[in-house]
């Protein structure tokens, strides 16, 4: 028989997990199971330690608050379970009053918003950067065919050291012709025409072209929600997002590395955007590789244009990741530690008057 009575149980909008005197999980909400990404059977009767990951040194003031059968509260904690990436959160054990021994704690995610205004800004800064970096490509490519042309023309003169370097001039300057092209391809990026999408599709798409490629020294594991309902996104934009996705986790990740495709359903994520508007972002895309992870330095600020991780990268893939996904009314964020990099994509559902229009 529960403890708690089921209707105001159920209907607590932040998830919440009973504690048993032994504390093992006796009672989780819906909330939690979606938070956590985990069944109530999969919780019931399972150390809760077991099942939720808290980056804090919980044990002593946690075992205080138990023996005194008092309430502890823990602010800006990263918490996770085994199924999906740690959020910071905060967390509050509070005695269950006429239960003798159980406790109740609640997972209270950190308001998102300030990330999704950060990724806002961002996006305005990459826009300006971005329209400044497509001004100087156009004026400097022309100047550099001609570096090119001439260093081309030296060189039939030329022999042994004194070619070697008019052929790094030449090497170089097709790289930076290179990058420039790349810097355009944010300017020239059509708007989304989106529509409704099966996600699995794409990814399978993606991962065969890696497989057969960039990714073919790497083992590809798909860990999909079969129930998985449609996004509203451009295929083609989503398509280049995956590519780029995994090619970045196939760089990353050694000779017979692991990338897994992992997809889920959260409907407690919502999110509200810097001018206030709510959005629900319930589809979750992730790819997770095991290479040796993002750099501490950059973590932060790894989807920001011109910032790279890899010796002579560009900086750029990332970026234009984030602006797709953006503009496709999603959200990306990543989570990495060595051994452990997931890029985690939020997508939203169709919206209900298309769905009801295909209905009819």
């Amino acid at each position: 028989m529960s403890l708690l009575d089921p209707a105001l149980w159920n209907s607590l909008p932040v998830p919440a997990l009973l504690l048993a005197p032994d504390d093992t999980i006796a009672e989780s909400n819906p909330a939690a199971e979606a938070f956590l990404n985990l069944s109530s059977r999969v919780l019931t009767g399972a150390p809760v330690w077991d099942k939720v990951m808290i980056d804090a040194a919980l044990e002593a003031p946690y075992a205080r608050a138990r023996a005194q059968m008092s309430s502890l509260f823990v602010n800006d904690v990263d918490v996770g379970s085994g199924e999906r990436p740690p959020m910071q959160c905060n967390i509050q054990f509070a005695p269950l009053q006429g239960a003798e021994g159980h406790m109740l704690m609640m997972i209270s995610p950190r308001e998102v918003a300030s990330r999704l205004t950060l990724n806002a800004v961002s996006g305005r800064a990459a826009k300006s950067a971005i329209g400044m970096a497509e001004m100087l490509a156009h004026e400097i490519k022309n100047p550099l065919a001609g570096i090119t042309g001439a260093a081309q023309l030296v060189s039939m003169g030329l022999k042994g050291s004194d070619l070697e370097l008019t052929d790094l001039i030449v090497e170089e300057s097709r790289r930076i012709v290179q990058l420039l092209e790349q810097v355009e391809q944010f300017g020239n990026l059509r708007p989304p025409q989106a529509r409704a999408v099966n996600v699995h599709d794409l990814l399978d798409r993606a991962r065969q072209s890696a497989s057969v490629g960039f990714g073919a020294h790497m083992g590809f594991v798909e860990d999909y929600d079969p129930s998985l309902p449609q996004t509203w996104a451009d295929p083609d934009q989503m398509l280049q997002v995956f590519l780029n996705l995994l090619k970045n986790a196939s760089e990353a990740g050694g000779q017979g590395g692991t990338i897994r495709l992992h997809t889920f359903y959260e409907p407690s994520l919502r999110l509200r955007r810097h001018d206030g508007t709510p959005v629900r972002l319930p589809l979750q895309v992730e790819i997770i590789d095991d290479g040796p992870g993002l750099p501490p330095d950059i973590a932060a600020e790894v989807f920001e244009p011109f910032v790279s991780g890899r010796e002579n990268g560009t900086g750029l893939g990332l970026a234009l990741v984030s602006k797709i996904v953006a503009d496709n009314g999603g959200w990306i964020s990543v989570d990495s530690v060595p051994g452990r990099t997931a890029f985690r994509l939020s997508l939203p559902l169709v919206p209900s008057d298309v769905t009801e229009a295909g209905e009819e």
